[in-house]
């Protein structure tokens, strides 16, 4: 007989609600209106944040759909939907926490017959938001374009800077700021023209021909995207429609908006309406991006009450993620920094000098300075080994933070993995032909694109990536049979090559993997070169890009 299931619905177990301090608890009992909120790392931001929207829901009545949250990272406005899903103990109608840059691109899209730059009205042809490769291609290839038609005309100073990559990387990111300002391509010339400045000038015009770029190919960057969200947000009767449906608004890492956005915010949650945001002035570190340390301590007098008084400031003051000892040293770094606006006394000294848990361990802070960034990159995977090994530390309970992701995480990947430390990075850190997963199908494509002659590095890194499926210790077995093997071969007359550059040759020369004794390393070896030669017949017959991978 056939096996029946019943599946049945199990108790009900809601979280427990956490405890909060009073200053959360004075955060969640913020009757309405604009509210800052300083909070140090640690102090239970996201918490108050989470517990302020259950609050509104439960307490007050407010629908889900009618609270909108903003952050900063996808990951973070992820979280941020799980923890309130979990902690009211069901899915909500709608998802309400959000980047600004996916707020904005759905009302872009919503009203896109209001906005223009789509083909039809409504939800016709849609927008595409360019990554940052992209529009970095983008400027480049206009640029070269530029240089073509003479339209802009570029001063004589810039033609030795003009073909370099680091030339387009500065005129992009003059754009974006230009946007951020709420500057249009002629406010650019203007200004150029007003301070004597040629090169402004040629950047303006540059503007206006990118503009038209990105409007031919139906596509917007970052900086554009908020700039068309705030002129569609100049008409009365979609600011009357937003404020009609969002009644309360939060936003998280307030200290990195930049002044488009604040001046977003301020159409949609403004005239002292139910707003709070979140931040830590010490945090901002996202000036290159247009944000400035000022915006969050300007937010009492940008957002006002409904009465006209500048919006009240709390601070939380409790540490939750580490000791006294950790507390100490950072508080020993901050205290360094100034504030480019003063704050209450009561206000500064509890969000500077917030209370440690005592019941958490004191922590420790070490400092160790390096010879070279291999000897860095050593040092640092013989601390996380000594740390599992010794301590029985989980690899999870780990992370390593580095000050450039672009340019030092792939070099440390590699390091720390051939120590046979494993890794996960995150997959917003690095741009996507350097991520773990896709490094190997590229670099694996390019040495069959050039004859299947990987040097010895490039042979090192695909036997030991997925498609290898070998490690640190296997590759080293391999060099020492195929250095044998060799050894043998010469009967004498001399010596073997070394292990790097015969494991390099093998994925040239399979005689040299079939002269070798049979074992598992040998067998994977095999396996790679013969997937090396596969993709290089498929190139060579015409294959594309997508066959050969």
């Amino acid at each position: 007989t056939a096996a029946m299931y019943r599946l049945t619905r199990g108790a009900e177990k809601l979280p427990t609600p956490p405890v909060l301090d009073p200053a959360q608890r004075a955060v969640v009992e913020h009757a309405g209106g604009p509210l800052l909120v300083l909070a140090g790392p640690g102090t239970g931001k996201t918490t108050t944040l989470v517990e302020c929207v259950v609050d509104r829901i439960e307490r007050r009545n407010a629908t889900p759909d009618s609270i909108l949250v903003l952050t900063f990272s996808r990951k973070a406005a992820a979280d941020l939907r799980t923890r309130i899903a979990a902690r009211l103990g069901r899915t909500t109608v709608a998802p309400m926490a959000m980047t600004f840059h996916a707020f904005c691109y759905a009302l872009v899209r919503r009203f896109a017959d209001e906005v223009g730059g789509v083909d039809t009205p409504g939800f016709g042809t849609p927008l595409r938001l360019l990554t940052g490769p992209e529009q970095e291609f983008r400027v480049r290839e206009t640029l070269q374009g530029s240089l073509e038609t003479q339209r802009p005309q570029w001063p004589e100073s810039l033609d030795r800077a003009f073909p370099t990559r680091a030339f387009a990387a500065e005129v992009r990111a003059v754009l974006a700021k230009a946007r951020q300002l709420g500057m249009d391509p002629d406010d650019v010339v203007t200004a150029g023209e007003a301070a004597g400045r040629e090169e402004w000038v040629s950047v303006g015009a540059f503007f206006d021909e990118y503009l038209d770029v990105l409007d031919a190919e139906g596509v917007l960057d970052y900086a554009e995207l908020v700039h068309r969200c705030r002129i569609l947000l100049t008409r009365p009767d979609v600011v009357t429609t937003l404020r009609s449906e969002i009644g309360c608004v939060f936003v998280d890492e307030y200290q990195d908006t930049d002044p488009s956005q604040v001046r977003l915010l301020q159409v949609v949650a403004g005239d002292g309406r139910d707003v709070i945001v979140v931040g830590d002035p010490d945090q901002s570190i996202y000036a290159f991006r247009g944000a400035e340390a000022r915006g969050i301590l300007d937010f009492p007098e940008l957002f006002r009450t409904a009465g006209g008084a500048p919006a009240p400031v709390l601070a939380l003051n409790r540490t939750r993620r580490f000791g006294n000892g950790l507390l100490v040293a950072s508080r020993n770094v901050v205290t360094r920094l100034g504030l480019p606006r003063s704050l209450p006394a009561d206000i500064f000294d509890a969000f500077r000098h917030p209370l440690a848990d005592p019941q958490l361990p004191k922590g420790k802070v070490e400092i160790f300075t390096c010879s070279s960034a291999g000897a860095e990159a050593e040092h640092i995977a013989d601390i996380l080994r000594s740390a599992h090994l010794r301590d029985n530390l989980p690899w999870t309970a780990m992370a390593v933070l580095v000050r450039a992701g672009r340019t030092m995480i792939p070099t440390l990947t590699r390091a720390l993995v051939a120590a046979g430390v494993p890794v996960e990075v995150a997959g917003d850190e690095i741009p996507l032909a350097a991520d773990p997963a896709v490094r190997p199908l590229l670099l694996a494509l390019q040495v069959a694109a050039r004859g299947c002659a990987p040097n010895a590095e490039e042979a090192q890194l695909l036997l030991t990536s997925p498609l290898g499926g070998m490690d640190s210790m296997a590759t080293r077995r391999l060099g020492r049979a195929l250095r044998e093997a060799e050894r043998v071969e010469l009967a004498g007359a001399a010596l073997p090559r070394p292990s790097a550059e015969l494991i390099s040759a093998a994925l040239r020369d399979q005689d040299l993997l079939d002269d070798s004794p049979t074992s598992a390393d040998v067998d994977a070896a095999r396996q790679m070169a013969q997937l090396l030669r596969r993709c290089e017949r498929a190139i060579r017959t015409g294959s594309t890009a997508e066959e050969a991978l």
